[in-house]
């Protein structure tokens, strides 16, 4: 059974349709990249999934409907977002962004700074104060002291030093080998997507258009929707 399940989903802003028709499923344990050029309904359908927006179509979580709650209740029923532009807490320290978002269960402060080094380097300094990558860092190692069912990455290495990005990539991998996480990836490079999706699902203007394995993703088909 799939622990999330979108079909046919359509959402909007105000009176503007963003999302046409989005099919998604996500297994437990599960890594699925969202993909598709700019402006083509990813993050929308992030905000859709964690109900920022209105929506309708089939959208449930563990066999559940989460169009009813609001987005408190779907963060509690386990998923964790770690939303483009990260909106770390500036004004708090590392570790009191870790402990803001602390819910009971396999995920602790030592263990997330066992996945990031630097974050344990600098528990005591403001968030404002870090490095782009360390505050992306700390967005996951926040997102993850909810101890979700379900990550959500949105463009988590997007604008990051090379150097950076492979520590992220590298700690993704880390969740995907050693952990029952299930994770929704929003990022354009499928080389490192490669590495750790078991499928991806393309978007275009807020229609599902391909979903599989990248590695049966054909030229043509990369050329037409992602411009590759």
């Amino acid at each position: 059974m799939s622990l999330l399940t979108l079909r046919g989903l359509t959402a909007s802003y105000g009176a503007s349709q963003a999302l046409f028709g989005v099919d998604l499923e996500i297994a437990a344990g599960e890594v699925v990249a969202l993909m598709g050029r700019n402006g083509m309904g990813k993050t929308t359908t992030v905000k859709a999934i964690c109900r920022m927006i209105p929506s309708e179509g089939l959208l449930r979580l563990d066999g559940r409907d989460l169009h009813p709650l609001p987005s408190h209740r779907v963060a509690r029923l386990g998923v964790g977002l770690v939303p483009e532009g990260r909106r770390c807490f500036g004004a708090l320290t590392v570790e009191e962004n870790l402990i803001a978002a602390a819910r009971p269960g396999d995920w602790t402060q030592a263990r997330v700074t066992a996945l990031f080094p630097r974050l344990g380097e600098r528990l005591a300094q403001r968030a404002a104060s870090l490095s782009g990558g360390e505050q992306q860092m700390l967005a996951i190692g926040r997102a993850l002291m909810t101890n979700p069912r379900l990550l959500i990455l949105d463009e988590a290495t997007e604008g990051l030093a090379p150097i950076v990005r492979g520590e992220i990539w590298a700690a993704i991998a880390a969740l995907r080998r050693d952990t029952g996480l299930a994770i929704l990836i929003i990022d354009k490079s499928l080389r490192e997507l490669a590495g750790v999706a078991d499928r991806a699902v393309i978007l275009e203007r807020g229609r599902s258009v391909w979903t599989g394995a990248l590695a049966d993703l054909s030229a043509d088909a990369g050329a037409r929707h992602l411009g590759l």
